[in-house]
């Protein structure tokens, strides 16, 4: 929707609203796609969680003062402040005077209750204003009512409203009066230029109750009577379970009982039902329940267990060989295919081709996985953190044969999610768990369990081969080798699709028991690290600079009319010459080494410079600079901490995360032997933004991307030596290399 037109029609029987609230006040909401964006289509990033959209609610109490429910799940992505701080801009409500609650789920009025690809403030902005601006009308017409005279004399401001004689009325003094009128069919809007909330700095919203400790996360979560689960699961991925003995558990003091689970994931199954985790939930495990967490952790070591398989189990190293067969094989999809790349490399002066390595990684969240059940004869409760709740109630009412409506879930903030709470296995074993014993519990998993028994960032392999020819760039083929299905393929219409005439994208993988999915910035999260490693390369074969090569580029597919081209050659010219400007790219002092990297994911640009110093002959990443297109800036206190811990997150699991299996059990264990980026390792991070008015777009994970390649061409530069295997810190440390 064009940022230039200010007012909006809607569908009045889209616009909910009720009087009916204890203490006085109204409450509205709006249907934030289906009445101003009826045809709205997911992100491709997220197109295959089919969820819909979504709802927001305003609730205005007498004395003035506005709550705001956020719907969309907290993670630490600050949607249950930006979400908030939309509509009360539009609302025109002083923002100390706005109370922010987390509402839970409720597929009736609220829509797209998911926290997955960076997506909630996009797809949210339009209607979030919308909603705002359409309450504030409704108050504005009432006190026209109340005054006698035409609406279109009076103004709101800061949740005051004056006509023109100058007669004043809060907004508490008119809604009851607001709550008896027609809903009005046109809203609106602010310009940019008049916005006073939007941005600004707000701080957390539950920043006071995050660092005194109140009960905000899943495992704060207490219920009375509540019972506490551990769940043995299998050692090894591709085994199940033969038998086990639980006398010793159950000596255990505080143990309750012992019990398997399994067999109502298998029924749903059976049906012909699927869902993305169900090749983890669906076999059988033994349940220790205890008085408390100590007991039932206690009691699942002392479980006596014997698993079987019916096939060799996998190891890293045979992976890696079936990844380095299929590279080498023909058997490939074809992603996207422009020109004729076999002529163009037939053709060419010279071919460059390189192939890149990354390992499985963990999503580790801060917070062990958790979630409560409570699973009653006339309903069934849920509570916990959860990316997708609309998801999980779903499948838990079939597979416990329950009606949807009976389903009741309640989203707690989450202490990282980072894809791994997209998969509701935690949600299902919780509600099997309660189902079987008619009592409510609460199933926590330990930093082992997390790490061993869950689901993992796939590992991959690319091939990346251009063609050279009279100093220009005429081919190019990305090859992708993934275990399992690497979540959604690559991304075939990022750059630099467009800007190179015979382009080809063709992926193939490898089936396998260990569970893969979504991790921070799927796909693009190695996919990234590795094209800006490779046009480095190409930079240095055709000797220009680096950022002068990717800015020739992005001349070709500016103004294109490929529809499948994503990305905006203009946007991203603009962020790479920001870049390079706030970087001082090329203009280092002595001794610090400079690496470039441009990318475009979850409809963002983000371009980077990297500065590496050498250290006792190795080399430090001491700073990051960061330019950032994501259309207008909601929170930028948000927005900044966001990209600097896309930036560092990025840099810290290309640097030290390493993964393996030794028939199919996971050897990494806890973090005294997975390595996590450390404080003393973390750069100084610099963000800038481009300043426009188009519609936000995502932030949570677009700063991942780039950051590996531009420390890796950084590091290149300090050292010469290019780097195509991740962990870097694994083959640095192979040679100390004296400065």
């Amino acid at each position: 929707m064009s940022t230039t037109k200010n007012t909006y029609t809607f569908s009045r029987r889209n616009f909910l609203r009720t009087s009916a609230i204890a203490g006085g006040g109204i409450m509205i909401g709006f249907n934030l796609f289906t009445a101003c964006k009826p045809n709205v289509k997911p992100s491709v990033d997220i197109e295959n969680l089919n969820f819909n959209d979504f709802n927001a609610f305003i609730k205005i109490a007498d004395n003035g003062y506005v709550t705001i429910y956020s719907p969309n799940p907290e993670i630490g992505q600050g949607v249950k402040t930006s979400m908030p701080m939309i509509i009360a801009e539009e609302l025109d409500v002083e923002w100390d005077k706005v109370h922010v609650v987390q509402a839970s789920l409720d597929t009736k009025s609220y829509k797209r209750q998911l926290a997955g690809g960076s997506q909630s403030i996009r797809l949210g902005w339009d209607a979030l204003r919308q909603t705002g601006a359409t309450a504030k009308q409704m108050l504005v017409n009432a006190a026209a009512v109340k005054w006698g005279v035409d609406a279109a004399t009076c103004k709101a401001s800061q949740g005051v409203i004056i006509n023109e004689n100058g007669d004043k009325l809060g907004y508490g003094d008119v809604v009851k009066e607001a709550a008896s009128l027609e809903i009005p069919e046109n809203a609106t809007l602010k310009k940019p230029s008049e916005f006073s909330i939007i941005g600004t700095n707000a701080i957390n919203v539950d920043l006071d109750e995050i660092v005194t400790g109140k009960p905000l996360f899943g495992l704060d979560y207490k219920e009375e009577g509540m019972l506490y689960a551990s769940v043995l699961r299998p050692p090894a991925f591709g085994q199940i379970l033969e038998s086990f003995d639980a006398s010793e558990a159950k000596k255990v003091q505080g143990v309750i009982d012992v019990i398997t689970i399994g067999d109502k994931v298998r029924s749903f199954l059976d049906k012909g039902k699927s869902n993305w985790t169900f090749k983890l939930s669906g076999t059988d495990k033994v349940v220790v329940v205890a008085e408390n967490t100590w007991a039932a952790i206690k009691g699942k070591k002392a479980i006596q267990a014997k698993w079987k398989s019916n096939k060799e189990l996998e190891n890293t190293e045979y992976q890696n060989d079936v990844l380095n067969k299929i590279l080498d094989g023909n058997k490939f999809d074809i992603r996207r295919e422009d020109g004729n790349v076999k002529k163009a490399f037939a053709q060419a002066d010279k071919v460059i081709e390189r192939t890149y390595h990354s390992p499985f990684l963990p999503h580790n969240c801060l917070e062990p996985m958790n979630f409560y059940a409570n699973v009653t004869d006339e309903k069934v409760h849920l509570a916990g953190p959860v990316q997708t709740p609309e998801y999980a109630a779903i499948v838990v009412a079939d597979m416990l044969e329950r009606d949807i409506n009976e389903i009741q879930v309640d989203m707690t903030r989450m202490g990282g999610g980072f894809g791994r709470r997209l998969y509701g296995d935690f949600v299902y074993e919780a509600a099997e768990i309660s189902d079987k014993l008619k009592k409510p519990v609460k199933v926590i998993s330990t930093r082992e369990d997390d790490m061993t028994t869950g689901i993992y960032r796939p590992a991959i392999k690319y091939r990346i081969a251009a063609s050279i020819k009279d100093g220009k760039i005429t081919g190019y083929h990305l090859k992708e080798a993934a275990i399992n299905d690497n979540m959604y393929g690559l991304i075939p219409h990022f750059f630099p699709a467009g800007c190179i005439p015979n382009f080809k994208v063709s992926t193939q993988n490898y089936k396998s028991d260990v569970t893969t999915g979504a991790w921070r910035a799927p796909y693009t999260n190695f996919l990234g690290y590795a094209e800006q490693s490779f046009f480095d390369e190409l930079a240095e074969e055709l000797r220009k600079d680096p950022v002068q090569l990717r800015l020739e580029l992005l001349q070709y597919v500016k103004g294109t009319t490929d529809e499948r081209i994503q990305y905006s050659g203009e946007r991203m010219e603009n962020t790479i010459k920001l870049a390079a400007e706030k970087g001082n790219w090329g203009n280092a002092k002595e001794g610090v080494y400079q690496g470039f990297s441009a990318y475009y994911s979850h409809n963002t640009h983000v371009a980077e410079v990297a500065e590496v110093e050498l250290k006792d002959g190795l080399p430090v990443v001491t700073k990051v600079v960061a330019a950032v297109d994501c259309g207008i800036v909601v929170n930028p206190t948000g927005a900044i901490n966001q990209v600097q811990g896309g930036v560092l997150d990025g840099i810290g699991h290309a640097m030290y995360g390493d993964f393996s299996f030794e028939g199919g059990k996971p050897i990494n264990k806890n973090f005294d032997t997975y390595r996590l980026i450390r404080i003393n390792e973390t750069p100084k991070v610099e963000v800038h933004f481009i300043q426009n008015e188009l519609s936000p777009s995502g932030l949570g994970e677009p700063g991942l991307p780039p950051a590996a390649g531009a420390v890796a061409n950084a590091i290149h530069k300090a050292i010469g030596k290019r780097l195509y295997h991740q962990p870097f810190e694994k083959y640095l440390n192979s040679e100390k290399i004296e400065g």
